[in-house]
């Protein structure tokens, strides 16, 4: 089953900046691993979530707003598809995600066809 990966960063990138130079580069390297995992296909990098357009259509008009509709602690800062055999194998390695450690959380979610 595939699984869509999504990282909300919370405060892991305040608390990474923060991190000594070599705790730094294992974060970096946590992520080459995630990224190198077999059944993983990586996102591309996102941009910050103030940079970001949110988009809905209401009574036919397109309407858009600056950055995020959630709070910024609840922003999305990436993703990546994992094809695993189960939920299971999804949470390990949601859990080597070095967001999930410093302050973040991820999302798992299975990719399903509605349509």
């Amino acid at each position: 089953m595939k699984y869509v990966m999504l990282i909300y960063q919370g405060d892991a990138l305040e608390r990474q900046a923060a991190l000594p130079e070599e705790e730094q580069k294992q974060v970096y390297a946590g992520y080459q691993g995630i990224n190198q995992t077999p059944g993983v296909t990586s996102g591309p990098p996102l941009g910050l979530p103030e940079n970001a357009t949110t988009v809905r259509v209401e009574g036919g008009k397109t309407l858009t707003t600056d950055g995020p509709f959630v709070g910024m602690k609840e922003a999305v800062g990436g993703f990546f598809i994992l094809e695993a055999d189960d939920l299971d194998a999804a949470i390990e390695v949601a859990a080597r995600v070095p967001a999930a450690r410093y302050g973040g959380a991820i999302e798992i979610r299975p990719s399903e066809v509605y349509w």
